[in-house]
């Protein structure tokens, strides 16, 4: 199996670099050095920010791909309409285990983020400066690079700046989370779907990017959209920061200019000469196969044509000897326990979308198929944040790459091949909990598991219905499962349907393990021939 990526893998660059400039000469870019590599950067106007990123179509870097200077616009409107000073936010949030472009970023050039955050919160006139992380070295590195700057959160800061850490969740790094967080409460989507450029960080308009976004407006502000418009492609300048892992024998983050061929890249880091497919974007994005890898050039809209995503930069080859559906198993079930557990497609549609892939493993056949389709579909757009929606597509997007595999799953014996655990998921499919404890509400880790004494259970279905989570009933009435972990969030639940089993059928006990193994499918073997992933 894969090794586990480290925090700041090695990094590579393509041509000169730009975001990494100086980590040749340094491990990381105090401001003094951080300076003499970049120069001095002159503050810019509002509008002048604005026509900037226009000018060089520079889209968030988080996943979603939203046009900057539509937002910076919006803000001020909404700023100067209501008569209140907006708040900058950087999300650095980096919780897919399969992403650390961000966080390389923070940990070896924090200032130059800054530099583009503060150029922002000048030109908007905001007081309050925000900038997210999960991780305890992005968090050292971003204090370390605020008190560098003489920036703090006191009072009589004419701009207040401070780090807000949270807990490693896929649903941390959404914007409605990272705000809900600032402003007190769990880090979680409030449920409701609200503009930050409208309302956001204490109700006020709020300027909410990416960190790459943040670096990449620094750099453009510093050598101008003309120069910055000579590197990649005219329509897409610039560079782009991904992370290739998976089957690769070097995982590392990389600096490309747009236009690089991508199999260039797969070189580059190792990855098998023909893969059996490519997962891009992360895992909300989509997958590619072999023959589409030569066809494709990094960039958002080539990717897009070809049937990919650029996403978070995620870049993972998987080989051709092993099983693509299990390796997508193993990541719609980390997925599925990602939920913040508080809407139904999330938290009981993933989960159920996650076994009708495993359904269709262990022999299903077309019906199990076309129940998997039926459940990504009812997921879409129906959820507090863009979770069901990414996790749905890349489902979908499975089922349309492997078609072969697929066929020999649903209407065979299966394809033969063993799941090397090649992608990368957190140790034992859970992400680590904030150092010194954090907030342990949040980080959705099973802590008790529930089993049915089949002696006494008479498929009353009750369990069924208070606990969808872990409980379906089969053909025949009775439970689907003999054992099974507890989600966090749905704790109370399974205790009430414990109390309310009218033949007591049902036992909670606690999970005295502490790092659960990752699940195995029951009919697939494990690979033997690479070390055990984790994070």
């Amino acid at each position: 199996m894969n090794e586990a990526l480290p925090d700041v893998p090695e990094v590579r660059v393509v041509g000169l670099p730009q975001l990494t400039s100086g980590f040749d000469l340094v491990e990381r870019l105090d401001l003094p050095m951080h300076l003499k590599v970049h120069g001095p950067l002159e503050p810019l106007g509002g509008e002048q920010l604005a026509q900037l990123s226009e000018s060089i179509n520079l889209k968030g870097r988080g996943g979603a791909g939203f046009p900057f200077h539509k937002k910076l616009r919006s803000v001020a409107e909404a700023a100067i309409k209501r008569g209140v000073r907006p708040v900058v936010v950087v999300n650095g949030s980096e919780d897919e285990p399969a992403c650390r472009k961000d966080t390389v970023l923070i940990n070896r050039a924090p200032h130059l983020i800054l530099d583009g955050a503060l150029l922002c919160a000048e030109a908007l006139g905001a007081r309050q400066l925000v900038i997210g992380v999960t991780r305890e070295s992005t968090q050292r590195s971003m204090e370390a690079a605020l008190a560098e700057r003489g920036l703090s959160n006191s009072r009589r800061s004419a701009l207040k700046a401070s780090v807000q850490r949270n807990p490693v969740r896929m649903v941390t790094g959404a914007a409605a989370s990272l705000i809900r967080s600032i402003d007190g409460g769990p880090a979680v989507p409030p449920g409701r779907k609200v503009s930050a450029s409208q309302n956001g960080v204490g109700g006020a308009p709020t300027l909410l990017s990416n960190a790459e976004t943040y670096a990449q407006l620094a750099i453009a502000a510093r050598i101008g959209p003309e120069r910055y418009g000579n590197t990649g492609l005219y329509d897409e300048p610039g560079t782009v920061m991904l992370t290739v892992s998976g089957a690769v024998a070097r995982p590392m983050v990389i600096e490309v200019p747009t236009g690089v061929p991508l199999r260039y890249v797969l070189q580059l880091a190792g990855a098998p000469p023909v893969p059996q497919g490519v997962l891009t974007g992360g895992y909300h994005g989509k997958w590619i196969d072999a023959a589409t890898v030569n066809e494709a050039i990094v960039s958002r809209n080539s990717l897009d044509a070809v049937g990919g995503a650029l996403g978070a930069g995620a870049i993972l080859p998987i080989t051709q000897e092993t099983c693509p559906l299990g390796e997508s198993l193993r990541v719609a079930q980390w997925l599925a326990e990602e939920s913040a557990g508080q809407c139904g497609p999330c938290y009981l549609g993933l989960p159920a979308a996650a076994r009708g892939m495993e359904d269709i493993l262990n022999g299903g056949g077309p019906a199990a198929l076309e129940a998997l389709k039926q459940v990504a579909k009812n997921v879409k757009r129906r959820g507090a944040c863009s979770h069901p929606d990414g996790s749905a597509m890349f489902l979908e997007s499975t089922i349309k790459a492997f078609t072969d595999d697929l066929a020999a799953h649903v209407l065979g014996n299966g394809c033969g091949r063993p799941v090397e655990g090649v992608l990368p998921l957190f140790e034992g499919g859970r992400a680590p909990a904030l150092a010194g404890g954090g907030d342990s509400g949040d980080d959705g880790a099973s802590r008790q598991k529930i089993y049915v004494d089949w002696t006494l259970c008479r498929g009353h279905g009750l369990c069924a219905d208070i606990l969808p989570e872990v409980f379906q009933l089969g053909a025949d009435g009775f439970p689907t499962v003999a054992q099974a972990k507890v989600p966090q969030y749905a704790e109370a639940k399974a205790l009430r349907a414990v109390r309310r089993c009218p033949a007591l059928a049902l036992r909670l006990e606690e999970d005295t393990r502490s790092q659960a193994p990752a699940r195995n499918l029951p009919v697939i073997s494990q690979g033997r021939g690479r070390r055990a992933l984790g994070r």
